[in-house]
């Protein structure tokens, strides 16, 4: 195998998150390698789709589907990640875990390079990767957003609170999240009872901070989730993170009203300027205000800033990110920063 290339799988490949994976890695520093797309779903075996313009083949998994593999995605379900991690971790392969099954075994790392990227102090905190670690959780999207942008905001000024309402998207929670969502809205319409397998509640045209109580999508859960991934790729650096997580009647993408206070008054423009760089792009006034619609498709996190006067100790963000885009790029930013651990050029 030449210098740079390898063999990497995709598990639950079908899955929304699986199809995204697979069309961003044929724009990443990892499109020259073999890529195998893999289900455990019967009727997906055999099916023919696309990883950007490359045609591909979904492949059951078996008992021999690890071998060779340089690294392994797994962004299906808990379940199968759960089923088949050890197989490929005993292949020799670096896992990567977009389901967050892996959280809480031993050695398992939360990681986004995309938030640590800024914030220097809670990298020298944090543990990076090495030879004992069998997998790598890539951190919760909202969670890579909000510690982005506050580890922007920290470097420059004195941030001292950060307290959030983010509004949770159907894709979050996949394909029958997002076709209940759309049956809801087409039933409703046509005056009939709305179906409520997943959210045990009436999701469309609506915003609801709980959902039923026999519910399928757990927002208490993914509050939990959004918090500790936050306080992880903090290292202790960051204000605590106060958050309402809301699940909004939208099919995809982020929105975020963020408050941040700071300790010394600053400008707008101060503001503007600290969190400007890679991954956050910062709208002007001008400008329409980010939205989860005109995030769709961008890998960056969108801002707008305003206060409420010249200099102010206090700022509201509203945020917008492409939520399975986002996941995506800092997953295959996790696999980057594993491979470093890794020998090139030959078949692991």
């Amino acid at each position: 195998m030449a210098d740079g290339m390898y063999r990497i799988g995709v598990v639950g490949a079908t899955s929304l998150a699986g199809k995204e994976l697979s069309d961003e890695l044929q724009e990443s520093l990892l499109a020259a390698s073999e890529f195998v797309l893999l289900d455990d779903d019967e009727e997906a075996a055999g099916r023919m789709t696309a990883a950007g313009d490359e045609p591909l083949f979904i492949q059951r998994i078996e008992a021999a589907s690890f071998e060779r593999m340089d690294f392994v995605f797994f962004v299906g379900d808990a379940a199968g990640t759960k089923k088949h991690w050890l197989q490929a971790r005993r292949a020799g392969a670096s896992l990567i875990d977009m389901t967050y099954a892996l959280e809480g075994e031993k050695d398992v790392l939360v990681r986004s390079p995309l938030a640590l990227a800024g914030l220097a102090d809670a990298s020298a905190k944090t543990a990076g990767p090495d030879l004992k670690t069998p997998a790598v959780v890539s951190a919760h999207p909202a969670a890579v957003m909000l510690a982005l942008v506050a580890g922007r905001l920290k470097a420059k000024l004195k941030l001292s609170l950060v307290a959030a309402t983010v509004m949770e998207p159907a894709s979050e929670h996949g394909s029958a999240a997002m076709d209940e969502l759309h049956q809801q809205t087409v039933n409703l319409l046509s005056f009939h009872s709305v179906p409520r397998e997943q959210y045990d509640a009436q999701v469309s045209f609506n915003l609801l901070p709980a959902l039923g109580p026999v519910a399928k999508v757990r927002l208490a859960a993914v509050s939990e989730r959004i918090r500790q991934h936050y306080a992880v790729l903090s290292g202790g650096t960051l204000p605590p993170l106060a958050l309402q997580l809301v699940q909004a009647p939208v099919f995809h993408g982020y929105a975020a009203s963020v408050l941040v206070e700071l300790d010394e008054a600053a400008t707008l423009d101060e503001v503007k300027a600290a969190l400007a760089g890679d991954q956050v792009e910062v709208a002007d006034a001008e400008s329409d205000p980010p939205s989860n619609v005109s995030a769709a498709g961008q890998q960056s996190v969108m801002v707008r800033v305003a206060s409420e006067g010249e200099s102010s100790t206090r700022f509201w963000l509203w945020l917008a990110a492409d939520n399975l885009k986002l996941a995506a790029v800092n997953a295959i930013a996790c696999a980057l920063e594993l491979r470093k651990l890794r020998p090139s050029g030959k078949v692991q």
